[in-house]
């Protein structure tokens, strides 16, 4: 239980060193490139920021009247839906781009994302591409609330998997060409990262 909350919050650059310095070891990699020690370093700011914002959300979840099982009425779902929202925004009001996609996760992302599309043929740039059409004109902002007619995007499994693994509470999606960080019960935007597709 350790080790996996080590990785799942704080220890995801811990984790990328220690598969390198296995490969390293085993004779099977170079040694990492500056340019991977900077994104292991940028994932690992990333996920301290995540943490922080958790640490911040949770209290006020505990806060409202909890939800009994999620066969309460629509209505009341989405009561505590807009109170959860309600109170994050209210506890960061200033809350912009780049508070949790700092500069440097910002430049990791992009570096995975992007190595990700490299082949056009991709699966993942294919499923990326089908979802854009629908998704054109739609402007997030920070604070601002997800709208329910793109919640149910897919998020390419494959890219998923390469990414920081995030607490239960968030999630990524794609809209357009931007990476966007979601409070997935308070259908709240957390975080956009522009232009992180290609």
């Amino acid at each position: 239980m350790k080790f996996r909350n080590l990785v799942t919050h704080n220890g995801f650059a811990l984790l990328v060193s220690l598969f390198l310095a296995t490969g390293i070891l085993m004779g099977q990699a170079a040694a990492p490139s500056p340019e991977q020690k900077d994104d292991a370093a940028g994932f690992k700011e990333f996920m301290g920021r995540v943490d922080q914002y958790v640490k911040l959300r949770d209290p006020i979840e505990k806060k409202l009247p909890a939800l009994k099982s999620k066969e309460e009425l629509p209505e009341m779902i989405a009561a505590h839906q807009q109170a959860l929202a309600r109170k994050i925004r209210e506890a960061r009001p200033h809350a912009k781009p780049g508070d949790i996609f700092t500069p440097a996760a910002r430049e990791a992302f992009k570096h995975m994302i992007r190595s990700e599309f490299k082949d056009p043929q991709h699966t993942t740039a294919r499923n990326v591409v089908k979802q854009r059409d629908p998704l054109k004109g739609v402007r997030l902002r920070v604070n601002g609330l997800y709208p329910n007619a793109v919640a149910e995007t897919t998020f390419p499994a494959t890219l998923l998997q390469k990414l920081p693994t995030l607490p239960d509470e968030l999630g990524y999606r794609i809209v357009g060409r931007d990476l966007v960080l979601v409070d997935k019960k308070a259908n709240l935007v957390v975080d956009l990262l522009h232009e992180a597709c290609p």
